[in-house]
């Protein structure tokens, strides 16, 4: 996948219009983008380094799923369901940690081995004699893809993580992901919007001279987005020849290294490759990060992220790694402004729809996507919510 802007073709009669204004605030139409495009989609729990030793756990709790990932006896990564087959209790409450030996849910003191099969009940008596496999904990679909830990709760349409970035698997190897190392952990934030109000502000960087002064004096000048091809964008730029204008701008540019790992193209460059529906993976010489949100309401989201560097980082890195942070804290603090601003206009009357900019196919073709899993977000006045399922389930099979 490496396609200039300049190389994308925007039809003649593109439909520039995005998703209606009341998919962002229908409750019935957040629960089916749950079941089609949450649920049954790859999402990423975080990276291998994260679980480093036997018994090291992570737990990630989005749309009303709760998943567990942890490293067993053997080495291997394994995740379950956080899911007591007793009596549903969480089997572990933390969101980071390390057990000994085994998992121990603290309802009743039921044990599971860290392969997920079920050591005992308590008081063992009490019950029927259980079989330690269908009783215990029960797996979920997980693939490790450059160090990346890649979990779904249901089967769904994507193919495996390594078959979906097959694209872009070349370009992002150059970067050794699977030896990195966390820096400040796992981190969540909540946003007062719509989760796609969230993706739509970051699938474009038609708004980075206006809204992101820091992004725009590091590398405006040469910024180009692709659209979502088959799940997967990218987002390419190099730092503009006089950049530094701002502090911390300048001070990054002082401190980034080339890496000569890296080819050429990529020791000066800002990597960007977005993961439908809802997370991307950035790259910079000197780390590399994910971010993802996930709907808590119609009007709510959870944001998480993580940034890692390599093991071998210098000084000199881990300042321009540092500084990078900086420029993006102020970014996604502009983006969270934008993505309120934008979301509350959809609750007025006056709004009429998106119109959008041959520079936005980002958005556009994340849309395409959505309403291919969704079909009633092709719909521009809201069904009534109790029709809304029923009304989708009879547009999907008039499909074929």
């Amino acid at each position: 996948m490496n396609r200039h802007i300049s190389q994308v073709a925007v039809p003649n009669d593109w439909d520039r219009r995005g998703l209606p204004g009341w998919s962002y605030h229908s409750p019935a139409l957040l629960e089916l983008e749950k079941e089609h495009v949450f649920r049954n989609h790859w999402q990423i729990v975080g990276h291998v380094s994260d679980v480093p030793n036997e018994g090291d756990y992570l737990t990630m709790d989005v749309v009303g799923e709760r998943a567990l990932v942890v490293r067993g006896k053997d080495g291997i990564v394994r995740a379950f369901h956080n899911l007591c087959r007793h009596r549903g209790s969480r089997v572990v409450g933390d969101e980071k940690g390390t057990c000994k030996n085994a998992l121990v849910c603290p309802f009743h003191g039921w044990v599971y081995n860290l392969d997920g099969t079920l050591r005992g009940a308590a008081r063992p008596r009490s019950f029927p004699e259980l079989d330690k496999t269908e009783f215990g904990l029960m797996p979920l679909d997980l693939e490790i893809w450059m160090g990346l830990i890649f979990i779904r709760f249901r089967k769904g349409p994507q193919p495996s993580v390594a078959e979906l970035m097959s694209g872009v698997e070349a370009e992002i190897a150059h970067y050794r992901m699977a030896e990195m190392l966390p820096t400040r952990g796992i981190w969540t934030q909540k946003s007062a919007v719509n989760w796609k109000s969230v993706r739509d502000v970051d699938n474009e960087g038609y708004h980075v001279a206006m809204a992101h002064p820091a992004l725009q004096d590091l590398y405006g000048a040469t910024y180009f987005d692709e659209p979502f091809v088959e799940g997967v964008s990218r987002s390419y730029a190099t730092y503009n020849p006089h950049a530094g204008r701002r502090w911390s701008v300048r001070q990054y540019r002082k401190f980034a290294q080339e890496p000569q790992f890296l080819p050429e193209n990529l020791r000066t460059a800002w990597l960007y490759f977005g993961i439908f529906p809802n997370a991307v993976i950035a790259l910079t010489p000197e780390s590399m990060q994910f971010y993802q949100e996930f709907p808590l309401s119609t009007s709510e989201t959870l944001l998480r992220g993580a940034i890692y560097c390599y093991a071998d980082e210098t000084r000199e890195q881990a300042a321009a790694r540092y500084l990078a942070y900086r420029i993006d804290r102020d970014t996604m603090a502009e983006d969270v402004q934008l993505s309120v601003w934008s979301n509350e206009s959809m609750l007025s009357d006056a709004f009429g729809g998106f119109y959008l900019s041959d520079l936005e196919y980002g958005v556009r073709t994340h849309h395409d996507h959505l309403r291919g899993l969704v079909p009633v977000l092709g719909l521009e006045s809201g069904p009534d919510e109790k029709d809304m399922r029923n009304l989708n389930d009879a547009l999907m099979q008039s499909r074929g």
